[in-house]
């Protein structure tokens, strides 16, 4: 990975940059949601497509399931500033089941306070409902509605990050080209996607796809983060390098994300440590506190 450690002058100038956040948020954002929504363009609906099939498109849309395990490290400053989607004592290792079809993520995370559990399903496509989450801390549900939408801005999130153009085809209600960019060296196409529903429980988002011109593959996600009231206003990127074809998926092995709107702040560096796919189990095995039947064991290790 090409990213480094936060330097000293980067810590300090983020901490002084705390105390000014709410002036911040009134700055000009890189990826503004006001109306009008332009309309799609047929080219740049053609680019994402190319990169979801150069990524492996067909070969996901046969997958009954996917076991992820990450591994990771968060960044100075970053839980004071997102404290509810960081939820740094929990958030440490996670095990992360996704069944495609039924749109259900799953994630089980490790951290020093105990157990975190979240399920997270979707809305359809064009659909005004706000979708359907669950989260237990070691074992016991929670009601409060802020850690519900923060649960379900990540793990909608880290799907997206897991399958890039391959989780946002057929979503976008508009489509457009915007003006290419370079991403650790290689220069990218860029194309404009608006969601309804967003991403978690937000009605609507807007994702930047950073799609390399050699290759083919998304290098970069550009996201907004409307689906809690703490980030709302917010765009972070992350960042895919490493990629690797297993069971015909190219899948980014290694990520870096960082908030770059009000303020440019590393916040995770993260790694597929355990991958393995169609165990065959049902969403009633992601459906409580733990996972059962053959989702219950650890993804493969790598």
């Amino acid at each position: 990975m090409t990213s480094t450690p936060a330097s000293r002058r980067e810590f300090l100038g983020a901490a002084a940059a705390l105390a000014a956040l709410p002036w911040l948020s009134a700055c000009s954002t890189p990826l503004p949601l006001t109306p009008p929504v332009p309309p799609s363009e047929a080219d740049a609906e053609r680019l994402l497509q190319a990169s979801a099939e150069a990524h492996g498109l067909a070969a996901y849309q046969a997958l009954s399931d996917i076991n992820v395990r990450y591994e990771g490290e968060w960044r100075p400053l970053i839980d004071r500033i997102q404290p509810v989607v960081v939820d740094k004592s929990f958030r440490g290792g996670s095990e992360e089941r996704i069944l495609p079809a039924a749109r259900i993520v799953a994630q089980a995370y490790t951290g020093s306070a105990g157990r975190k559990q979240v399920r997270w399903q979707r809305a359809a496509e064009a659909s005004d409902a706000p979708g359907d989450v669950a989260v237990w801390f070691n074992g016991a549900a929670t009601a409060d509605p802020e850690v519900l939408s923060a649960s379900a801005l990540v793990a909608e999130a880290y799907g997206l990050f897991l399958l890039g153009p391959m989780w946002l085809t057929g979503r976008g209600f508009a489509v457009q080209r915007a003006v290419s960019e370079r991403v650790d060296g290689r220069l990218c196409d860029v194309v404009n996607v608006w969601l309804r529903p967003g991403l978690g429980r937000s009605p609507q988002d807007r994702v930047a796809v950073c799609i390399d011109q050699a290759s083919g593959l998304t290098r970069r996600v550009r996201f907004t983060l409307e689906g809690t009231a703490n980030t709302a206003g917010a765009v972070a990127q992350v960042d895919a390098f490493e990629h690797e074809r297993r069971f015909g998926v190219m899948w980014p092995m290694r990520s870096y994300e960082e908030v770059v709107h009000p303020i440019r702040l590393p916040a995770h560096d993260w790694r597929i440590a355990g991958l393995d796919v169609n165990r065959g189990y049902a969403a009633d095995a992601l459906a409580g506190p733990r996972f059962t039947g053959t989702a219950a064991a650890p993804a493969a290790a790598l």
